[in-house]
């Protein structure tokens, strides 16, 4: 008897699996960490055969070790870092250039040129919700196409397959049967038209994009293929990018609802209901969902480092060794002796949009300790995010009441109580802090009849007791 959906988390340092109940219980995980590639300054690459090899070494180490059999699982939901551009050849599959995560700032200088035309800088704009920004994957693609030899031309010719990192596994997953996205994966390229749901012609001329690359994009929650597990044909029924999984699995089904995740870098998402609500302050309209016929929108403000300044601090600064170590450290001291971090490693986000903006740190005197750095470090997380929320507020012109938080550094009580203090407002933390897993499954599951509808889903969903207050 089917009662298990297995979610696939592919995130920007490791690779997760997740076994849910329809209950919602965790049942089994299954995590693997992949190697980070640096070339130069501002860059960030992937190995995609490492992204597929350790989500797929933790699906099949999950099942295992949950100890069930792939007959009992109803059907596998995907959730994946955003933005990230792998190209690959059709025929071999095999990719002709590391993926290009989305925290590379390679292509600044294409973008500044592109801006330059100030009426294809507000088409942009209008049509995909985005901003011209290195962060996105259509100017990515277009890095690999110029200065690969030969690609563009094989990619005209159909010889090469464009995917974000959802695509890729499920192209894989499905023997290359399969080359699909979904709404908010396609809606995170810059080349997709959010209003008209199409991939954008106009803008793909501009970049010398051959259309032929692209994949055919659907809703968030359907049957797309099935992978053979152990003799098993699964069906994958479920796909979305890591933050509209996030704000999915936190119940975030109506206008107004709020959820911001604490991990690489900070997210924050708003759902807008069926409108597309343009923003005046230097926020993203995307797509939060594609469900049952219907486009939900959202208004993001996306932080590009946040916890990563911890990971920044134990691996690089040697501080501790644990990240969990930060908040202990952060509350031997009363406060940051007036030291402040802006921890722009790789450019500012939402809403300052400064890709050439590095990394600072200020306040610094001969009395400034362990302590007081790891604290600012922590603060420095919670300031970018009222900066969004700020911003989101002066967009939609409705006060947020409460926070909904996820992701690894939500965790971190000191962070969440600051964070509440600052912005004055309730931060409730889920029972289960896999949302974005979670998302993914309910995903899946819809499509598979595990879940009748949202309001089956909404039932279920806890919160702990112990959300930061203002």
């Amino acid at each position: 008897m089917k009662k298990y959906i297995l979610a696939l988390d592919q995130g920007t340092t490791s690779s997760r699996a997740i076994i849910f109940d329809r209950d919602q219980n965790i049942v089994s995980v299954s995590q693997q960490e992949f190697k980070q590639y640096y070339p130069k300054s501002g860059w960030v690459e992937h190995d995609p055969l490492d992204i597929y090899a350790s989500q797929s070494g933790v699906m099949n180490e999950c099942i295992i070790k949950s100890g069930i059999h792939p007959d009992e699982i109803f059907s596998i939901g995907i959730t994946n870092q955003r933005e990230t551009t792998i190209l690959w050849d059709k025929s071999t599959g095999r990719p002709i250039y590391n993926a290009i995560v989305w925290q590379c700032r390679r292509t600044a200088k294409i973008c500044e040129e592109l801006k330059e035309d100030k009426g294809f800088k507000e088409y942009v704009n209008d049509r995909t919700g985005l901003i011209i920004d290195a962060y996105f994957s259509g100017t990515k693609i277009k890095w690999i196409l110029d200065n690969v030899p030969g690609v563009k031309e094989r990619a005209k010719r159909g010889e090469i397959l464009f995917g974000t990192v959802d695509t890729w596994l499920v192209w894989n997953m499905t023997k290359g049967k399969v080359h699909v996205t979904d709404y908010t994966n396609a809606s995170r390229t810059m080349l997709f038209d959010i209003k008209n749901l199409c991939w954008d012609e106009k803008i793909l001329n501009k970049l010398d994009i051959p259309k032929e690359i692209l994949p055919e994009v659907h809703s968030s929650s359907e049957v797309y293929g099935t992978t053979n597990l152990s003799g098993t044909e699964i069906p994958i029924a479920g796909i979305a990018g890591d933050q509209q999984a996030a704000m999915f699995g936190q119940a975030c089904f109506e206008k107004g609802q709020a959820k911001n995740t604490y991990g690489t870098g900070c997210f924050l998402l708003t759902n807008t209901g069926e409108k597309f609500c343009k923003s005046k302050n230097g926020l993203l309209t995307t797509i939060g969902i594609g469900l049952e016929g219907r486009i939900n929108y959202a208004i993001e403000g996306s932080v590009f480092v946040g916890g990563a300044v911890i990971q920044w601090l134990r691996d690089n600064v040697r501080l501790f060794t644990e990240a969990k170590d930060s908040e202990y450290f952060a509350t031997k001291v009363k406060d940051t002796g007036g030291v402040y971090m802006v921890p722009a490693f790789t450019g500012l986000g939402a809403p300052h949009w400064d890709m050439y903006a590095r990394g600072a740190i200020v306040g610094i005197t001969r009395g400034t300790g362990r302590c007081e750095m790891i604290r600012a470090a922590l603060e420095s997380i919670a300031y970018q995010s009222k900066d969004v929320l700020d911003a989101m507020v002066a967009d939609t012109g409705v006060k947020i009441k409460e926070l909904r938080v996820d992701g690894g550094a939500s965790k971190n009580d000191f962070l969440m109580q600051f964070q509440s203090d600052i912005l004055g407002i309730k931060l409730s933390r889920p029972k289960i802090n896999e949302t974005t897993a979670l998302g993914a499954a309910y995903l899946a599951g819809l499509a598979t009849n595990v879940w009748n509808d949202i309001d089956d889903i909404r039932t279920c969903l806890l919160y702990t007791s112990d959300a930061a207050d203002e």
